[in-house]
């Protein structure tokens, strides 16, 4: 990391996205919402740190996995905390998600990013990215068949798997 990079990164990692003051911050309703456990959700607001400071370093478009991304929606939804506390104060600048508007095209291009997003990871941060929170691009892209479930009126079992 060059020394302004170093700067970035501690400023990122510095910030904080729970409100002390708040009886249910934003760990807790990432924990409600994905259901994880506070220490998965704590490793991946990490790993979501990580994905925003290679953004923002990067020369070429990024994708995050599934785990980073939901952290990001939900940062979204907390606009002052997004837009003025993070993207104007912390990073300098603003970062926009871009969804994919679907088809076989747009697969590859955002399979090829994923790819490009760990290339990177692994080059700024010496290490491979956890693959419970950065798996495999086969996982990444296979499942992705996601549905909000009010749990108070569903049961959700898993189906049987394969050996």
């Amino acid at each position: 990391m060059t020394e302004e990079q170093k700067i970035l990164w501690n400023k990122i990692e510095a910030f904080q996205l729970d409100d002390i003051t708040s009886s249910f911050t934003f760990t807790d309703r990432l924990c409600r919402e994905n259901g994880w456990k506070y220490e998965y959700a704590v490793r991946a607001i990490h790993e979501y740190k990580k994905f925003m400071f290679l953004i923002c370093i990067a020369d070429h478009p990024l994708t995050p996995s599934d785990q980073v991304d939901q952290i990001w929606h939900l940062h979204l939804v907390y606009t002052r905390l997004y837009w003025t506390e993070f993207c104007k104060n912390t990073l300098g600048r603003e970062i926009h998600h871009g969804p994919t508007k679907g088809g076989s095209s747009e697969k590859e291009k955002f399979n090829d990013w994923y790819q490009k997003t760990k290339e990177l990871y692994v080059t700024i941060f010496k290490k491979n990215p956890p693959t419970d929170i950065w798996p495999s691009s086969k996982i990444r892209f296979g499942e992705i068949r996601f549905r909000r479930v009010n749990l108070h009126r569903n049961w959700v079992l898993p189906k049987f798997k394969k050996i």
